[in-house]
């Protein structure tokens, strides 16, 4: 008898003891969802942040057609509605910049590779609009097939928005997954034309357009035609330096990237790793395709997640 209380105190200690455990373990848990093509960077984020820090898992719980039903942190590529916005804390971390692509192999790419796309021509080829006038359309000799995403992302908004319209305005096919999928339905179809973000269409390494892209120039100074001197585009390094500068860059799309926290959280680590990222992620967007975002901004947000972090 006596035997068996001890096996069930034993038991009973085990319960309490892996109990314990997994609720540390949840206190040290941080965890991110949001737009896919951010996860490489916020991957790099993770893995530095763990050096510094080995005691607190964070983790990307990947997004599909919705978010998980619980996370801390969302990385998102477009401006939330009021609704959303009202009830989180928002870091505008830095920017992405869209670009037209084609497959290299394309007829469309060895003409246009060349040539450029005018703010006209990126209307006419991407946009469906009723009231364009068609006496002005020019005359486009080579197949291309444009490709979009299928459901709302923060690439598709941002680039329609650019050029004045909404996404659904997007012609082509619609592709469903992520805007990596855009990349790889363009790689499979020779005629395939479409946009992505610089971490997308380059090569981290090389600094290059990826094998099998053409990146397609575009009127940097809207005049009407692309000029031998805006033809900068087989370079990622070169593209981020023209847009980071002070001369403005036409048709080009560019938005902030931006981590949010919800105005009630009480996961303290998931400040704690907001407030990491706001010392040390600029120093990786670079390298992976991100533009630096405007430091009087930045600056006030820093404030303001460094007063809420002194008043817990």
């Amino acid at each position: 008898m006596r035997s068996f209380i001890s096996v069930v105190i034993v038991y009973f200690l085990l319960l309490l003891a892996s109990a314990a455990l997994a609720q540390e373990t949840s206190k040290n848990k941080v965890v991110i969802t949001g737009v896919r093509f951010a996860y490489p960077l916020v991957e790099k984020w993770i893995k530095d942040y763990k050096a510094d820090n080995p005691s607190t898992e964070v983790i990307i719980e990947t997004r599909t057609t919705t978010d998980p039903a619980k996370y801390d942190l969302l990385i998102e590529a477009y401006e939330p509605e009021k609704s959303v916005k009202d009830t989180r804390d928002y870091l505008y971390i830095g920017r992405y910049a869209l670009l037209p692509v084609a497959n290299a192999s394309s007829a469309f790419a060895k003409t246009y590779h060349d040539k450029g796309l005018t703010n006209a021509l990126i209307k006419q080829l991407y946009f469906h609009d009723i009231l364009a006038d068609k006496d002005k359309k020019q005359e486009v000799k080579v197949p291309y097939t444009i490709y979009t995403r299928l459901q709302k992302a923060g690439a598709p908004v941002t680039f329609a928005h650019y050029f004045g319209y909404e996404q659904q305005n997007i012609t082509g096919k619609a592709i469903a997954g992520a805007d990596e999928h855009l990349i790889k339905a363009l790689l499979k179809d020779s005629t395939g034309v479409s946009y992505g973000t610089l971490g997308l269409v380059y090569d981290a390494t090389t600094r290059k357009p990826l094998r099998g892209i053409a990146i397609l120039p575009v009127d940097l100074d809207d005049n009407g035609r692309v000029a031998d001197s805006e033809k900068i585009f087989d370079d990622a390094d070169a593209v981020i330096a023209r847009l980071e500068s002070e001369e403005k860059s036409k048709n080009i799309p560019v938005e902030y990237l931006h981590l949010s926290l919800s105005k009630v959280n009480t996961n303290p680590e998931a400040l704690k790793f907001l407030l990491w990222v706001i010392d040390h992620g600029q120093n990786d967007l670079h390298a992976f395709g991100y533009l630096k975002p405007e430091l009087r901004r930045f600056e006030i947000e820093k404030e303001k997640f460094e007063q809420r972090a002194a008043a817990q």
